[in-house]
C-alpha cells in the first residue's frame, strides 16, 4: 500500500494528522507493507523568511481577529496536538517561508532519511521554537537526522537544488485539486483531507487493504450462451452436439 502525504512544516494540523496516521499504522497488522511518502505543499509561497511577528500576531492579522481570539484559536489547536502526544509552543513559534525546508526534505529522501527529517522539522518548528527559515538552523536539523551538515548547506546555497522535486509535488497537488493540507492519498484511489480522527485513518487502512487483497470479481457482460468451448468440446449454436 502506498500513502502520499501533502503537508507543510508550519501547518499545525499537518503534524497532528501525521501523528494520527502513524498511530493508525502502529496498530495495522500489515504496516510493514505500507510505504509513506511525503509531498511538498507551501501554504504561503510568498511568505518572507522572517516576518518579524509571532504566530499570534500573524494569525490575528491574516484573519482579521483580535490577539485574544488568535490566542484562543491556537490554544484549541494546542489541545488537539496534546491529545496525540505533541506539545505546541505557540509563544515561541517563528513563522517563515518553508521552501528551503521542503528542498532539504527532498535531499534527505535521496539518502533514505526523508521521513526522519520531516519529523525533526515539524518538532523543531512547533515544539522547539526553531527558526526553520535560517540556513544554519536547517543545516543543524539535517545533521541531527544523521546527514551531512555541509551537504545540507550546499543544497541551501543553490536555490535550484531539489527545487524541481518540490514543484512537481505542488503541480500534482494542483492536478488533484488539493487546496489545503494535510492531504492523504492512498493507492492513488482514496483521499483523506485534514487531520481526521484516528478512527478515520484506521478504517481507511483496513478498507484499502481488504480491497487490494481481495480476489478480483468479474462482472459478466456476455449476451449469448453456447458460444465457447469447454470440457473438451464445443457446442455450435442451433445444433446439438453429436
Amino acid at each position: 500500500m502506498k500513502i502520499e502525504v501533502w503537508s507543510d512544516f508550519v501547518c499545525p494540523f499537518c503534524y497532528i494528522g501525521k501523528r494520527r496516521l502513524e498511530m493508525a499504522l502502529a496498530q495495522f497488522p500489515h504496516r510493514n507493507q505500507v510505504e509513506v511518502k511525503f509531498k511538498a505543499f507551501e501554504l504561503d509561497p510568498a511568505a518572507e523568511k522572517g516576518i518579524g511577528k509571532n504566530i499570534h500576531e500573524a494569525i490575528a492579522e491574516k484573519y482579521g481577529i483580535s490577539m485574544e481570539e488568535a490566542k484562543k484559536a491556537n490554544r484549541g489547536i494546542g489541545e488537539q496536538a496534546a491529545s496525540v502526544g505533541l506539545h505546541y509552543d505557540f509563544d515561541n513559534m517563528k513563522p517563515t517561508n518553508t521552501l528551503d525546508a521542503h528542498r532539504l526534505e527532498k535531499f534527505a529522501a535521496t539518502e533514505g532519511k526523508g521521513a526522519e527529517l520531516a519529523e525533526k522539522l515539524f518538532h523543531a518548528y512547533f515544539t522547539e521554537g526553531a527558526y526553520i527559515g535560517d540556513h544554519e538552523t536547517l543545516a543543524a536539523i539535517v545533521e541531527s537526522a544523521g546527514l551531512s551538515r555541509e551537504k545540507a548547506l550546499e543544497v541551501l546555497r543553490d536555490p535550484n537544488a531539489y527545487l524541481n522535486d518540490v514543484r512537481v509535488d505542488e503541480a500534482i497537488a494542483q492536478q488533484y485539486g488539493i487546496t489545503g493540507v494535510p492531504f492523504f492519498i492512498l493507492n492513488q484511489k482514496y483521499a483523506i483531507s485534514g487531520a481526521q480522527p484516528l478512527e478515520t485513518f484506521t478504517s481507511a487502512l483496513q478498507k484499502v487493504w481488504q480491497e487490494e487483497a481481495a480476489a478480483p470479481v468479474l462482472q459478466d457482460l456476455s449476451t449469448e450462451q453456447d458460444v465457447a468451448c469447454a470440457d473438451g468440446s464445443c457446442i455450435v449454436p442451433g445444433k446439438e452436439e453429436k
